[in-house]
């Protein structure tokens, strides 16, 4: 497929449809408090059945109708991805589309070890892993389930030895994992690997989000740039989500995700696809259209394509700019885990 055959699709704000969330499972080896809390996603909680999930071929059959309508690039995402047996099968469809310019997990690390190379062979070019410590009892605290980060270290040493392109991502909450955001910075920084410090978002309605939990970007990096200077770095590409900077002398970059001080509601390119298959046009949406309905009851590509394309044409999201302390707390929005981050 040629660029141009490809549809620039826009919604309601002029903003071009360029990037794909695919979450390809909801479940999660980790409890993080930010995102599947322990209290409410226990030994019962009820997650979806496999008939429930889309199957590869689905999820390769959307991911070319949304190509063909302007995506370049799909980030798969959970849950915990590495947690879906066929994820390598999937990789290898998706890497065979033509126009589909990247692809990349996001992961908490801890099954790189055993599926970096498998990805990387059928097609994956880089991995966004998750990991908010280095500290090992606030990394225990704060994943839920009392794991180390020993594991976490060793999948992305596995990712970097596959080939994989590597960046780490740190949701900070205050009075949790604040006093880690300098020795990350330092760390990673002498490993050469890029890192993404996230705010706290009130993402779902499970995880007690509060503006006093939200460490700011600027708090975060005055505290990096008193122990390094930074310079800042030219976006990439319209939609890019992170502010990045590069440490003074050195070609390491650190970024900061401020969708609660500094949103970036205005060039977001992003849709969702939920593991059920309900497509969603925004990180904090309430509710979203099933795609799965509709494929599996004989739509057909070009029909997909059409619906695909009349959401997105009414899309107006702009969450992060409205955002109020009441709307953050009471109203209903889709849990991370479901949606993908």
């Amino acid at each position: 497929m040629g660029e141009r055959n490809r549809t620039n699709v826009m919604d309601r704000l002029s903003r071009p449809l360029r990037d794909l969330r695919l979450s390809v499972i909801d479940q999660c080896n980790f409890r993080c408090v930010y995102c599947m809390p322990a209290d409410v996603f226990g030994p019962n909680f009820r997650f979806l059945a496999e008939g429930e999930l889309l199957t590869v071929e689905e999820m390769a059959l959307l991911s070319e109708c949304f190509v063909e309508l302007g995506v370049e690039k799909i980030r798969l995402t959970g849950g915990e991805p590495l947690l879906r047996r066929d994820l390598d099968a999937l990789v290898a469809r998706l890497s065979a589309i033509p126009g589909l310019r990247d692809i990349g997990l996001t992961t908490n690390g801890v099954h790189l070890v055993k599926w970096a190379q498998r990805l990387k062979e059928a097609g994956l070019k880089r991995v966004n892993v998750s990991l908010d410590a280095l500290d090992d009892d606030i990394f225990r605290k704060m994943n839920g389930i009392g794991i180390g980060v020993a594991p976490v270290l060793k999948g992305i040493e596995a990712a970097r030895a596959a080939g994989l392109g590597v960046k780490v991502n740190m949701v900070v909450k205050n009075g949790w994992n604040d006093s880690q955001i300098v020795p990350m910075a330092a760390y990673f920084k002498e490993q050469g690997i890029p890192l993404r410090l996230i705010e706290f978002m009130d993402v779902g309605t499970t995880n007690g989000w509060d503006y006093s939990h939200v460490v700011t970007k600027k708090e975060m990096y005055e505290q990096i740039n008193a122990m390094h200077p930074l310079e800042p770095v030219e976006k990439a590409y319209f939609g890019e989500v992170a502010s990045r900077y590069r440490y003074v002398g050195t070609e390491v970059e650190v970024g900061f995700i401020a969708s609660v001080t500094e949103t970036f509601c205005r060039s977001c390119t992003r849709a969702r696809i939920s593991a059920d298959g309900k497509l969603y046009t925004c990180l904090f949406a309430s509710k979203g259209v099933s795609l799965k309905d509709n494929l599996r009851a004989g739509a057909t590509k070009e029909e997909l394509k059409s619906l695909i394309t009349a959401v997105w044409n009414q899309r107006t999201d702009r969450y992060s700019e409205e955002r109020t302390e009441e709307t953050a707390k009471q109203r209903k929005k889709i849990e991370m885990s479901y949606i993908g981050g």
